[in-house]
């Protein structure tokens, strides 16, 4: 198929659903891992058409779900100061911090300005020398190599009021914290198709292995997940666990190599806390030593004390799959996409936002 509208012919998806149907025999949890993957099932009325012995779980795949909320606090820290312009993008303005959002500091007269590229903030820096341009790098493996190189270019332009704060994580040490959870339950997962198009997928094989859970590559359109979850189902009908890739028009197991090399140039592998989760160990990124100076926690010394995360929200249960999202007591009450208690009701790829735009209505009429 060459066309982006022949990945949503419907008639190749009623063949996909029978086939899955045809071939389930059992209950079966199937996990998506990115928050793209959990909007195009909710859109497109996948989850509503797939059979009952199928429950897909809704995984961690949103950067911005799943940055911590102190690093959330020092961004509007840093926004808040006289002589800095904070950049982002756009799905973290709204995000609650512990005492407001980064659209509300704005909205104070903080200069924050979204971008949809880091290289853009690279560029303030170079024509405003007399202020310090900070860029709020968060995601997932997938935006790491153009946020690396927008430390690169900093350099190489020897700019000196430029720096990143970094909330960087990795997929493959979350899945594996996911599996070691006693209180999940996950039968095989569908891996995010952007960030297996920088990492490829040799690091999944291992925990394929381990975990004796199928891993499968998929894209983002309904025909994509219609048969990644086809392939996930055969495997487990079959009893095999193996790494599949749905997604070979842009996936290769090897990963783009040279993006890879910038990631590896400029960050390092480190501990990481994900936002409703705890640390996961080796799951995110930082700065090596000698990119220490573009640093924004360092260069401008901040220690400021963690706030505690809102306990009526249960982020954290909705990204682990535990519970969906409209089974949290606060989900279309007091957290709604104006008034978010959470990241993942206030994010274009979260999950509970998911649930809301779409199914918002008919949960609410039934609470």
């Amino acid at each position: 198929m060459k066309y982006l509208d022949e990945f949503r012919d419907p008639e190749l998806a009623k063949k996909l659903l029978f086939e899955i149907k045809k071939t389930v025999t059992r209950p079966w949890r199937i996990m998506e891992i990115c928050g793209g993957q959990t909007h195009a099932l909710v859109k497109y009325g996948i989850l509503d058409v797939l059979p009952a012995e199928i429950t897909m779980i809704h995984g961690p795949g949103c950067p911005v779900c799943v940055t911590p909320l102190h690093l959330i606090d020092k961004a509007i820290y840093l926004a808040e100061k006289k002589d800095v312009i904070l950049c982002s993008f756009g799905d973290m303005i709204r995000v609650p911090g512990s005492e407001k959002s980064l659209l509300e500091a704005k909205a104070q007269g903080a200069d924050i300005r979204i971008l949809y590229s880091p290289l853009e903030a690279v560029n303030i820096a170079k024509n405003n020398p007399d202020k310090e341009v900070v860029f709020f790098a968060v995601g997932f493996e997938t935006t790491a190599p153009a946020n690396a190189l927008s430390v690169l270019h900093a350099k190489k332009l020897g700019l000196k009021n430029y720096s990143i704060l970094t909330s960087h994580v990795l997929v493959p040490p979350a899945i594996e914290a996911l599996m070691e959870d006693e209180e999940s339950q996950i039968d095989g997962f569908l891996a995010a198709g952007h960030v297996c198009a920088i990492m490829g997928y040799w690091q999944y094989h291992a925990l394929a292995r381990k975990y004796k859970v199928p891993i499968v590559v998929t894209g983002f359109e309904p025909l994509d997940l219609l048969q990644g979850i086809l392939m996930t189902v055969t495997q487990l009908e079959e009893g095999r666990y193996e790494v599949e890739n749905q997604y070979k028009r842009v996936v290769v197991e090897e990963g783009n190599r040279p993006a890879q090399e910038v990631i590896s140039q400029v960050f390092e592998i480190k501990d990481r806390a994900w936002r409703g989760i705890d640390i996961i160990p080796k799951s995110g990124l930082e700065l090596k030593n000698e990119f220490a100076e573009f640093d924004a926690v360092k260069k401008f010394h901040i220690d400021m004390e963690e706030a505690p995360e809102n306990k009526a929200c249960r982020a954290g249960d909705v990204m682990k799959g535990i519970i969906k999202p409209n089974q949290c007591p606060e989900f279309g009450k007091r957290c709604t996409p104006q008034n978010p208690l959470g990241a993942p009701m206030v994010s274009s790829e979260g999950a509970c936002a998911a649930y809301y735009h779409h199914y918002g209505n008919i949960f609410n009429s039934k609470a």
